[in-house]
């Protein structure tokens, strides 16, 4: 292992333990991740903040395995870990690159990932199989596994985004027709998401044995950490359709994908999918919601009756329990949640890098603010 970090063994046991009491509803306090980039004199691409980082698919397929990995360690040498932030890496090829293990075409440039058909046809023509030899696929495995034998446990090396159930098929038959074929072929959009299903935790399931070897939990393309199976879902193509078409063909997903996991959360992306909040919150095995207001739309903070009904504690809430929440968030913002709704059960990432003293000083003011 030759990766030199500011982390210990005591660092992540202290981790391990605070996210174990986060899971189980037994930690008082907000989670508080912090992170910080050290500058470098000579390569500015070294220089992005830490949640800015550039995806995998930047590099080409050709590229040696270790000069990739070279990259990133550079990047994680030269982070900085506050709070209950951990140094953490996943194979980044954009969202929903299940998509590219069924066959679409992959096209990558710098910092973003698009798909497009190999061929279009119905929704009926459209047959899905696992491939083992698919160049993503053996990619995104080569990278999770050379990244465990280079860092060994210092590093949770994370899955790559996966994709949601929708949003996979979308990428394999066109955002357009899917919307189609959720009026003209309901049933075929149906058998296909049940199989794309299948196909998701398989590859999970794959995936996650490579990792678990490392005995350093498991983390996703969110910030979010966890001892057990874990995973942030998504639906983000549920942001165009009704209530009862979430219903049918995404919450199937989810309540499968939940009973596979120990810590399954959700990725509530923009106002649009606020009409299916009931839905999530009266699914049993979901843990928690990840809400992204969207862009143009006011921050976390100010979205405090959602949060309280995603927390359990709406009077006009959904039928369900109250969930986990994590947010991406400024320190003003940290501050007002924590100040109105208590902070407990928060996961917050702060946006906003922090040395040494600064994250301190945040982090007791926080606390502070939470007592009174």
């Amino acid at each position: 292992m030759s990766i030199r970090l500011r982390f210990s063994e005591e660092d992540w046991e202290r981790v391990e333990q605070d996210w174990s009491a986060w899971w189980a509803g037994e930690l008082e306090r907000p989670l508080v991740m912090i992170e910080n980039q050290v500058p470098h004199p000579e390569n500015p691409f070294l220089d992005l903040a830490p949640w800015e980082d550039i995806p995998v698919s930047s590099f080409p397929l050709e590229w040696p395995v270790e000069a990739v990995l070279e990259y990133y360690e550079q990047r994680l040498e030269a982070r900085r870990f506050y709070g209950d932030a951990s140094p953490k890496w996943w194979p980044n090829f954009g969202p929903g690159i299940v998509a590219g293990f069924l066959g679409t075409q992959v096209h990558c440039a710098v910092e973003t990932v698009w798909f497009e058909p190999v061929r279009r046809g119905s929704a009926s023509e459209l047959q899905l199989a696992y491939d083992a030899a698919n160049p993503w696929w053996r990619r995104v495995q080569e990278l999770a596994r050379a990244a465990i034998e280079r860092w060994g446990n210092q590093v949770a090396v994370g899955l790559t985004d996966l994709g949601g159930n929708l949003d996979i098929l979308a990428s394999l038959h066109t955002t357009q027709q899917l919307l189609y074929d959720l009026y003209d072929a309901p049933d075929e959009v149906a058998r296909l998401s049940a199989e794309i299903t299948h196909l998701w935790l398989r590859y999970y399931d794959e995936l996650q044995t490579l990792i678990q070897a490392a005995g350093r939990g498991t983390s996703c393309w969110a910030p979010i950490w966890s001892p057990g199976r874990c995973y942030m879902l998504q639906s983000d193509f549920a942001y165009m359709i009704s209530s009862p078409m979430f219903e049918r063909f995404v919450l199937p997903d989810l309540a499968a994908c939940c009973d596979h996991l120990e810590h399954g959360f959700y990725h509530l992306d923009g106002k649009g999918q606020i009409r299916h909040l009931d839905l999530l919150l009266a699914l049993e095995r979901l843990r928690g919601i990840q809400w992204i207001p969207g862009d143009g739309q006011p921050p976390p903070e100010e979205w405090l009756p959602l949060l309280a009904r995603i927390r359990g504690r709406s009077r006009h809430g959904g039928g369900g329990r109250g969930k986990l929440c994590q947010l991406s968030v400024s320190p003003e913002g940290a501050l007002t949640i924590v100040r109105e709704l208590g902070g407990k059960g928060f996961a917050l990432y702060i946006e906003q890098a922090m040395d040494q003293e600064e994250a301190e000083q945040f982090l007791h003011t926080l606390n502070e603010s939470r007592k009174g």
